[in-house]
């Protein structure tokens, strides 16, 4: 963001919509999350009109979060979940995408925080378990103690490739990814939010979303 804000100011380009994160903060216990704290403070610093939006996890049709773990439970028997009681607002990509196009069409949106969720709270077992669902391929969850999952989210950083799940994921999941209830959210903008359950089952195979 700081080399970002740089190349904007010589381009003279004034404004900006960053997507940041939930739960950010420079003493979040993940790696992630304080990133996501410098890149927002680079931004408030640079003097452009810059609207920051704190998206929680987002959902959609190519989306590697209800596609990997309905795809994961098509092949194993058994799902062993770390992190299973962390809290989430999963909210719709369009969503999110339809809030940077009305804070630029909005001068009133300068200089704000705006969180991004659904309406419904869920934790990370109820995520999978409706990826289960909606896909056909509905698997028992076991939920995994702390330091078991760290062992887990060890190996997978071990395989080839990006890890679906590493120890600095595990540690940004002790902060529940939902709104904070102090900064304005979707409704400001006029976007009523739209439910997980409105929209995943159609793209994982059971549109009647049972």
């Amino acid at each position: 963001p700081a080399k970002l804000a740089r190349v904007c100011q010589a381009a003279n380009v004034k404004r900006l919509i960053h997507v940041s994160a939930l739960g950010v903060s420079d003493r979040a216990p993940s790696h992630y999350l304080r990133s996501k704290a410098a890149g927002e403070a680079a931004w408030k610093a640079s003097g452009l009109d810059v609207t920051l939006l704190r998206p929680s996890v987002m959902f959609g049709a190519e989306d590697k979060l209800l596609n990997t773990f309905a795809a994961l439970q098509a092949v194993f028997p058994l799902m062993p979940l770390a992190g299973s009681d962390a809290q989430f607002q999963p909210v719709w990509v369009e969503d999110v995408a339809e809030a940077i196009v009305r804070c630029l069409q909005r001068p009133e949106t300068i200089g704000q925080t705006i969180e991004c969720t659904g309406p419904d709270v869920m934790t990370l077992a109820d995520i999978v378990r409706a990826a289960g669902r909606w896909s056909g391929n509905a698997r028992p969850v076991l939920p995994l103690p702390l330091a078991i999952g760290k062992l887990q989210a060890l190996a997978m950083e071990l395989l080839p490739g990006e890890p679906l799940m590493s120890r600095d994921n595990l540690d940004s999941t002790k902060v529940p990814n939902i709104a904070s209830g102090k900064l304005p959210g979707l409704a400001s903008l006029g976007i009523t939010p739209t439910a997980l359950a409105a929209i995943a089952p159609g793209y994982l195979g059971h549109t009647d979303g049972r």
